[in-house]
């Protein structure tokens, strides 16, 4: 109470806090005081009251009447510049994806492109109840800092590096290996730690397909100089596996090279990891490697992570949305309900029978919130509600068609909940979106904007869509 003595407190009570803490506690009728950016204290609202309300620096009281505060959704795989091509890439193999829209794409892209682009994509994102994101990598990190900074929301950013590989767009395929590393040291310098300390600069591999030895070798080295952490897509297709298997000389595939190079380490995030070996599991367990899995976009183009193994294994699995073009959805809500069914479904499929206890709502809520912020090396500072940590929260409104009659609060939240069940979402101790309104930009002129930027996208990289109907 001495530290909120001095700043202004807000008093949220009268609501089912779910902390996600070591504990797993849950108020059914608590109370939350934040102060400055941080909590500064959870507990029984009547306790709450008692010990807050009389402070001259009680700036609000709000009564949150029998909603649920969760600490906000960590989405940790999620390409912000790729928002403006939802839409030009759906019903297609991933080489055809990623050669024929994706790249053409990405590789006309200019910084204000990326700033529309991630500005949108943040509107769905915060809608959502997500607080921190990690950008799974573009080319124009500069556009997305200065969208989160006006968005309000907390990040971890990427460039997506590459310096080798068949079908580049031409004016890629001039990156060498040491221009992919100083531009990324030079985006650290210029924007890590900026927005209130809410932005944080990583490393960006794209895929073990365009990187070269070197610069795998040299990513993990200014990593690790930097304390900071590395997004790669790992082991998507069983083409990558074959790949490496052939041109690294390796018994298996991506994992089995990164491990023996020494790019396994806990600051790497690797992205969907579907085609692993049972011995691969075990050196990102040993390695303390994160795991982002993403159910839809997995299921589009992918197949079956080995999700029950790696928990079984003790790897940290959360959850991402991938880019628009890969998933269409932003929800990290959708998210949460697919992970559960999906994999419920695959242990049916690969035992032959069924367990409906495999990745229950519990584990799921984990990997939306705490097991986030663990993959983004956050977890210090985000991703339960315990005193001292920022105060990034959602508040979920339970009482409508979508949720009641409300049995069970964790199941319902993972099973029944809706975007629209979302009502408020503070970041970094402020509300950045309020009784569903979004807060700190214009929404209706972003979505404007976006819409005459990408068709202009669309045409400067020359890509044209079948049509599927007779349109007249």
């Amino acid at each position: 109470m001495e530290n909120a003595a001095n700043r202004p407190i807000l008093i949220l009570h009268n609501g089912v806090i779910v902390t996600m803490d070591q504990s797993s506690r849950v108020f059914r009728d608590g109370a939350v005081v934040v102060a400055g950016d941080r909590i500064e204290a959870v507990g029984p609202s009547a306790q709450i009251l008692r010990d807050f309300s009389h402070l001259a620096t009680v700036d609000s009281v709000v009564d949150l009447r029998g909603r649920i505060l969760l600490p906000g959704f960590v989405n940790t795989h999620v390409h912000t510049s790729q928002q403006l091509g939802r839409g030009i890439a759906d019903d297609v193999d991933l080489m055809t994806w990623l050669h024929k829209r994706i790249w053409p794409y990405e590789s006309h892209m200019t910084e204000e492109d990326s700033y529309l682009s991630t500005l949108l994509c943040g509107i769905e994102l915060i809608r959502s109840g997500v607080t921190c994101f990690a950008e799974a990598g573009g080319q124009h990190v500069s556009g997305m800092a200065r969208a989160v900074e006006e968005l309000g929301l907390r990040a971890c950013l990427a460039k997506s590096s590459m310096d080798t590989g068949d079908g580049l767009p031409a004016n890629w395929s001039a990156c060498s290996t040491d221009n992919c590393i100083q531009s990324q040291r030079e985006l650290y310098t210029k924007h890590h730690n900026t927005a209130e300390g809410r932005i944080r600069i990583w490393f960006g591999l794209r895929q073990i397909m365009n990187a070269s030895d070197q610069l795998l070798l040299k990513t993990r080295d200014a990593a690790e100089e930097l304390k900071t952490g590395i997004h790669m897509h790992v082991a998507e297709i069983p083409y990558e596996n074959q790949l490496v298997m052939s041109t690294r000389k390796v018994e298996h595939g991506t994992v089995t090279y990164l491990e023996k190079i020494g790019l396994l380490r806990s600051n790497l995030l690797a992205a969907h990891s579907v085609w692993l070996s049972d011995a691969e599991i075990g050196f990102f367990a040993k390695a303390d490697v994160k795991v982002s899995h993403c159910p839809a976009s997995a299921m589009r183009m992918l197949g079956f992570a080995p999700i029950k193994e790696m928990h079984e294994a003790g790897v940290c699995v959360s959850l991402g949305t991938d880019g628009a073009p890969s998933n269409n959805r932003m929800s990290i809500v959708d998210e949460m309900y697919l992970a559960s069914l999906i994999n419920k479904g695959r242990e049916a499929y690969t035992s032959g029978t069924t367990n409906p206890t495999v990745v229950p709502a519990v584990t799921v809520l984990k990997m939306a919130t705490i097991d986030g912020a663990k993959s983004v090396l956050w977890d210090n500072e985000i991703g339960s509600i315990e005193v001292a940590k920022k105060a990034d929260l959602i508040v979920v409104n339970p009482f409508s068609w979508t949720m009641v009659p409300l049995h069970d609060c964790i199941s319902s939240l993972v099973y029944c909940m809706r975007t629209e069940n979302i009502d408020s979402v503070m970041c970094n101790g402020q509300w950045i979106m309020k009784d569903h309104k979004i807060l700190r930009i214009n929404e209706e002129e972003i979505v404007s904007l976006a819409i005459q930027a990408a068709d202009a996208l669309l045409k400067r990289a020359g890509i044209s869509l079948p049509e599927r109907m007779n349109y007249l």
